[in-house]
């Protein structure tokens, strides 16, 4: 063996790793997007308690089935992203992909619903300033603004998971992330993992509120 081939594998022995000093940082991150959103739900909750009536009523033009589907694919993604975790651990690396795989096309499954949804809306002038928007009272306005603004943040959210998730595609088809190495994986798994807990509070607030 040339010494430079001794070298490399001693440099990878010796390579620094902190797993539980990335995961605690991911924890971090995670709770400083709580708290963007959390303060994004304290404004909702305030403006449904001033225009309960007129956020109801307003929630009757959302397409239930659509939000009931996105919720059904994000779901599914969380279970996905798990696998492929999991997958990784035990060394299945090609089933670890296909997991990923899977979990990216449900992504953007996703994204797409979302844009139809939200251009139906914007055709029929349901965004702050749209001619349907115009006679109808503050109430409403105010809850088509906030869906906008909290949905449209959410599915920035979502790009950027997928880039994440994507980019650690790449790493673990180059067996850069393996069994013995895939905390940048599992720290990719626990955004998704709040994607999809911010939509499951998301959903209710818009498309089943009484």
């Amino acid at each position: 063996m040339t010494e430079p081939d001794t070298l490399n594998i001693v440099n990878q022995e010796h390579t620094h790793r902190d797993d539980i000093g990335s995961k605690m940082g991911m924890w971090l991150f995670l709770f400083t997007e709580l708290l963007l959103f959390g303060g994004l739900f304290i404004l909702y909750a305030s403006y449904r308690f001033m225009y309960k009536e007129e956020f109801i009523y307003a929630a009757t033009k959302l397409d239930l089935l659509t939000g009931t589907v996105n919720t059904i694919i994000l779901l599914t993604s969380s279970l996905t992203i798990v696998l492929a975790i999991l997958s990784l651990q035990k060394n299945y690396k090609k089933l670890c992909l296909l997991f990923l795989f899977l979990t990216v096309a449900l992504g953007f499954s996703f994204l797409i619903n979302k844009y139809f949804e939200w251009r139906a809306k914007i055709e029929h002038g349901l965004f702050p300033g749209g001619s349907e928007l115009l006679n109808t009272s503050k109430g409403e306005t105010i809850f088509f603004g906030l869906y906008y603004s909290m949905t449209g943040l959410h599915a920035l959210h979502v790009i950027a998971g997928l880039i994440f998730i994507l980019i650690m595609t790449s790493l673990v088809y180059k067996n850069l992330q393996y069994n013995t190495n895939y905390q940048k994986l599992e720290n990719s798994g626990l955004y998704w993992h709040l994607v999809d807990i911010i939509w499951i509070f998301l959903f209710p607030l818009f498309y089943l509120i009484h």
